[in-house]
């Protein structure tokens, strides 16, 4: 059994304590850190913690309830942390209380969407002054720095000292140089990794970019019972929803070439008149293949929404099948998506878009999240 400093939970031999400054700041930072990067040994938010007395550190994925942040949501001097805001709030009161979410970009973005206070929040973001130090773990985004990075940057930008604040970056530096040094002197057989990667492989691509991936998801205008004369026997695609890792958002309703189904509308849970009054169906492809972009790939629940893109012109594009990821990380079939979902436990969803369609790429969402979760573990080297 390892011998194990009791205060930054890391082995003795790699204990960062003594390089660990103690920073007095007139900013309340308090973490809210997801269960599974906990368990993750060279995680930075108990660093983070440590360096500043003034912080707190709650574990946990739903916080509607917590007393304490909801104290902290009500009060118009309490931010949110999140790549993308604006370090230097043009107008509105200081910042008094910072909460930061401590988890992979998926899991940050999934544990705002469960906690709307938060969600509602003011967000303020860093602009890096230099490229992240995390080489042993990837981020999805340049801006998508170590918690301990982020928090350094933020109490840079809003307390005026920058350079005070680097100081917080020297345990974490040791921490980064050591486990690179433990990996290079490493020769132990890495099962996990081995057993792991025929399944989840796949994905190893998109772990450090997954807003590559487009979630998508096709409604067809099949719906014509046996035998009632529809005019075409072939289905057509009347409305698509997509959305990608950094929340960008597709959705269009193609109006029908051909009489709709009297059914349609009932079974892609819209109404008519939004398919009837909907886009020109090239010029949505279009638009479609521009959210794309050139390296885009789809990901998809099985390959019935590729059928139709392909049937509307777009070819085959580039995509990644979750429904065979999942069976293969289950080892049977995953059944529908919201079966699939729950056997890999990957949490409830929020509709992406509309009817049907919109609920399926909200499934997608955390079935993905859920995949390069498992995905990232198992790549991740051992501490």
């Amino acid at each position: 059994m390892r011998d194990v400093c009791w205060r930054c939970r890391r082995p003795r031999s790699v204990c960062y304590c003594a390089l660990l400054p103690s920073l007095p700041t007139r900013t309340r930072v308090v973490l809210l850190q997801h269960p599974r990067e906990r368990k993750v040994g060279i995680g930075t938010a108990l660093m983070t913690h440590l360096a500043l007395p003034n912080s707190e550190l709650h574990e946990g994925v739903v916080f509607e309830d917590d007393a304490r942040i909801a104290a902290l949501a009500s009060d118009p001097t309490t931010a949110v942390l999140y790549p993308g805001g604006d370090a230097h709030p043009a107008s509105g009161p200081p910042v008094r209380s910072l909460i930061v979410v401590d988890g992979t970009w998926w899991q940050a973005r999934k544990m705002l969407a469960l906690n709307p206070r938060l969600a509602s929040l003011r967000r303020i973001g860093v602009a890096p002054r230099a490229p992240g130090n995390y080489r042993i773990r990837k981020e999805p985004r340049p801006e998508c720095l170590a918690t301990v990075e982020a928090v350094a940057s933020a109490l840079g930008a809003l307390e005026g000292e920058p350079a005070r604040f680097d100081e917080m970056l020297r345990a974490f530096t040791f921490m980064v140089d050591r486990q690179i040094e433990h990996q290079a002197r490493s020769d132990a057989p890495r099962r996990r990794r081995a057993k792991a990667a025929p399944r989840l492989a796949p994905l190893r691509p998109y772990l450090a970019e997954p807003a590559r991936v487009v979630l998508v998801d096709g409604g067809a205008s099949s719906g014509w019972p046996a035998g009632a004369g529809a005019p075409e026997p072939s289905s057509e695609l009347v409305h698509l929803v997509a959305c990608r890792a950094s929340g960008e958002r597709f959705e269009a309703f193609l109006r029908p070439r051909r009489p709709l189904g009297p059914s349609v509308s009932h079974q892609l849970e819209v109404p008519e008149a939004h398919l009837q009054g909907g886009d020109d169906a090239g010029a949505a492809l279009t638009r479609f293949r521009a959210f794309v972009g050139p390296d885009g790939v789809l990901g998809t629940w099985g390959c019935f929404t590729l059928d139709l893109l392909a049937q509307e012109g777009l070819g085959r594009l580039p995509f990644l099948d979750l429904r065979d990821l999942c069976a293969r990380h289950l080892g049977r079939r995953p059944g529908g998506i919201a079966d699939g979902a729950r056997a890999l436990r990957a949490g409830e969803p929020a509709p992406q878009g509309a009817g049907r369609c919109g609920r399926t790429v909200g499934w997608l969402e955390v079935v993905l999240a859920r995949l390069l979760d498992l995905a990232g573990e198992d790549s991740a080297p051992d501490s």
